[in-house]
């Protein structure tokens, strides 16, 4: 889920994106499917996959970093993901980077994402008259790869103000890899232009050559999150998955009946 979760056995959520205060998720579904129900923000399920067979194997400490509709960021340190208090660990696109700057959806003015979201990019393009009143983000995409300076120098603005608010948080937590995903990977040509000048120059010198992986995207990688999951029960030694992880990996070890066997495994 997009925004807070407080505890992946628990599953209430706290979402800005969806509007939601306190939903109890994981209780809900639950008792709609009486199955066990595990509930986490997307960007730290992408970083379990991440961990488990992407670009964060073998390393302990990853940044992970999604923009599109938001700017999310998943953190793992020492092998761990990183929740926080209640967790909201790596509200990254909650910055405040302009004090003055357009409202955003938690209801402060002039947060990252607020200003290089999809949406505030594409508010922007049709104040500036580059695409009409029903085009989305695809249309202005559209127009950067066809050459359109306004429409590419919107990704690169973009882009700059992503890599300044980075680099302050590669210093802060000091990853091995930094990982960029989600659906605005589309665009990085245009975005890649700000991003890389701004991001390097402000680092401090023993990490500015940390590598910055940048992904292809597709849909189905949230899907892969909420497997993963599932599949790291097994190795959660600190108990971070609740009774609800402990029912999971009793469906996982459920031993299969010799039908089952003979009939292949199916």
């Amino acid at each position: 889920m997009p925004g807070n979760v407080d505890e992946q056995a628990v599953g209430t959520v706290d979402s800005t994106q969806l509007g939601w205060q306190r939903v109890p998720l994981g209780e809900a579904l639950r008792r709609e499917l009486d199955l066990p129900v595990l509930v986490e923000n997307n960007v730290n399920a992408l970083a379990i996959a991440e961990a488990l067979h992407g670009q964060a194997r073998g390393h302990d400490n990853v940044l992970v970093i999604t923009i599109g509709t938001g700017i999310g960021a998943g953190l793992m340190a020492d092998g761990r993901v990183l929740r926080g208090r209640s967790g909201g660990a790596g509200e990254v696109g909650h910055v405040p980077v302009e004090e003055d700057g357009p409202l955003c959806q938690c209801g402060g003015h002039g947060c990252l994402e607020a200003i290089i979201g999809q949406s505030a990019l594409v508010d922007r393009a049709r104040e500036r008259g580059l695409v009409g009143a029903d085009a989305g983000i695809s249309a202005l995409r559209a127009l950067a790869d066809g050459g359109n300076v306004a429409a590419q120098q919107l990704f690169s603005h973009a882009g700059h103000l992503l890599g300044r608010v980075l680099a302050g948080v590669v210093n802060l937590v000091d990853p091995e890899i930094v990982i960029m995903l989600g659906e605005g990977i589309e665009a990085w040509s245009h975005w890649s232009f700000g991003f890389e000048p701004a991001f390097r120059s402000g680092l401090i010198p023993r990490n500015r050559m940390v590598p910055v992986a940048v992904e292809t995207w597709q849909d189905d990688r949230w899907a892969q999150g909420a497997a993963a999951l599932v599949l790291s029960t097994p190795f959660d030694a600190q108990g971070r998955s609740g009774e609800q992880g402990r029912l999971v990996r009793e469906r996982i070890a459920v031993p299969r009946s010799s039908d089952d066997v003979r009939d292949g495994g199916r």
